[in-house]
This record gives C-alpha cells, structure tokens and sequence, in this order.
C-alpha cells in the first residue's frame, strides 16, 4: 500500500478565470489538463441541472427545450470561437450532456405531472 502525497490528491483547479470557459472547445482533451476537466464538468452540471429547470418551468416536451437550447449553444459557440467545433471529445459531451438532460427532465415531468389533468389529456394527443 502506497501513501500518495497531497499533490496527487488535489482536486484540478484554474490558475485564471477566462470568460470564454463555457465556449471553448479547443483545450487539450488530457486527464491531466485542468482547464479541459473543469469545462467538462461544468457543461454535464449545466445541462443535468438545466433539465430538471426545464422540468420545473415546461411541465412537459423537455427534449424540445434541451435540442433548441443545445443548437443555440453550438451556433455562439461557433460566433464565439470564430470556428465551428470539430473536436470529436467536445461533440461526446455536448451529445451526453444533451442526453442526460432530456433524460433527466423527461422522466421529473413524467413523474411531478402524472396527477396532473392537462398533462395526461395533451400528451394522449401529441
């Protein structure tokens, strides 16, 4: 059994705050790139937190909200970056990201709106 120092143990931190984190898809996609991990991070929370926000607000079509939001999301990123993404990693996560959120919102309004009158006479039509 090895005893790791507190180096190793640290959780990734950024030295800098840059206001382009939520756009920038051209970090080194490495486990050692803390700039990488914390966009990463923070695009699966966004999304996974945005789902039941959506959930909340909508009551129900959640994947409409979770594609347009994600299309948006591309489009300024693209203006942004002045370059479209063609980063194979960024695209997974957006792509899990955008699935965690239809998931996730589908089933919290599935579940708080079962009771619910309008809910279950619109979705029998749609």
């Amino acid at each position: 059994m090895t005893w790791h120092s507190k180096e190793k143990r640290s959780t990734p931190r950024l030295n800098k705050f840059d206001g382009l984190i939520p756009f920038d898809f051209k970090s080194e996609p490495a486990e050692s790139n803390s700039v990488y991990l914390v966009n990463l991070v923070s695009l699966e929370l966004t999304y996974f937190c945005s789902g039941i926000l959506f959930a909340a607000v909508v009551k129900r079509r959640v994947w409409d909200y979770a594609l347009t939001v994600t299309l948006l999301h591309v489009i300024i990123t693209s203006l942004v970056m002045m370059e479209f993404p063609m980063v194979w990693q960024w695209w997974l996560a957006l792509g899990c990201g955008l699935f965690l959120m239809i998931c996730n919102g589908q089933l919290i309004a599935y579940f708080a709106c079962q009771n619910d009158q309008t809910y279950a006479s619109f979705s029998m039509y749609q």
